[in-house]
């Protein structure tokens, strides 16, 4: 089976995410194709990995990868914020968050994450939740659509670009991330249209982020895992841009300043891929990993 995930920081989170107790349990938050699970599992061999994720597709490819380590491997679709809170407290050694976006759904899930692929608007993760990139696109008003795409793309052109897609569909349906990606490329200015990235980048992402509420899980999630950390666990969260990265390091920054302290920070700085790692994955050029352990 291919897998075109490559993990973020292999090394950085071996060297601070080490498991101590008898019978560790590590949750793999974001589990997709399952490469930080089957590096962890093939390191540790006491260890048992539960992989949270709600892309029942991706999922299965994980499953598949993880055959040979039997029993110690636990899928769970899920949304990683509702497991968290289903879960017990104190229940984990171990707890990472991947909240990037694995290249497998911009390379082979054909659900329009990717703006070069003229493939249907949709972006669901789940693919059973009820509103896709279509109905955003297609269904938002002007004031709606402009905030969505400001808030979540950071994007300077939101209103011009919501401007032009409620032209557009008037006359015409937009179904295509072709159809969405020209029509965001001929609403910006021309000296906007020849950057390092496509300008309809960050529209894409902003819509992608409105449909699956991605930072709206984050906070809660992170706060329900920390309740169930074991007492000397480790929990490490890897982010791509400060959308993500905010509430991540503000969240841990006050916990940690309590006057009886829940965690102890590990990383005051985020940690970065080096070099080398950037040269072989580009991917994980602006990632940030922060690693903070449970104190009380």
């Amino acid at each position: 089976m291919n897998y075109v995930h490559t993990s973020i920081m292999p090394n950085e989170l071996l060297a601070h995410l080490v498991p101590h107790s008898a019978d560790p349990i590590m949750v793999d938050a974001t589990c997709g194709e399952g490469g930080h699970t089957h590096l962890f599992l093939s390191t540790y061999p006491d260890l048992k990995v539960i992989g949270v994720d709600r892309d029942r597709e991706i999922q299965e490819k994980a499953r598949i990868r993880m055959e040979k380590f039997g029993f110690r491997f636990e899928a769970v679709n899920a949304w990683f914020d509702e497991f968290f809170k289903e879960a017990e407290d104190a229940s984990f050694d171990l707890i990472l968050f991947d909240l990037g976006i694995s290249m497998f759904h911009f390379d082979e899930s054909q659900r329009g994450f990717s703006l070069r692929k003229g493939e249907p608007l949709d972006m669901r993760l789940n693919s059973d939740d009820a509103i896709s990139a279509f109905d955003v696109v297609n269904r938002y008003d002007e004031k709606k659509l402009a905030d969505v795409i400001y808030a979540y793309g950071e994007e300077r052109y939101s209103r011009r670009i919501a401007r032009a897609i409620v032209q557009q569909r008037k006359t015409k349906t937009i179904a295509t991330t072709d159809d969405l990606a020209s029509i965001v490329y001929k609403s910006v200015p021309p000296a906007y249209r020849y950057q390092k990235i496509h300008p309809a980048t960050r529209t894409f992402q902003a819509i992608r982020i409105e449909v699956n509420h991605e930072l709206d899980r984050i906070e809660p999630a992170i706060t329900e895992a920390l309740r169930t950390l074991k007492v000397g666990g480790r929990l490490a969260v890897i982010t791509f841009h400060s959308l993500e990265d905010r509430p991540v390091k503000w969240l841990f920054k006050n916990l940690a300043q309590e006057d009886r302290p829940m965690l102890n920070i590990l990383t005051k700085k985020p940690l970065t891929p080096s070099e080398e790692e950037i040269a072989s994955n580009p991917a994980s050029r602006s990632s940030k990993l922060r690693i903070v352990e449970k104190v009380r």
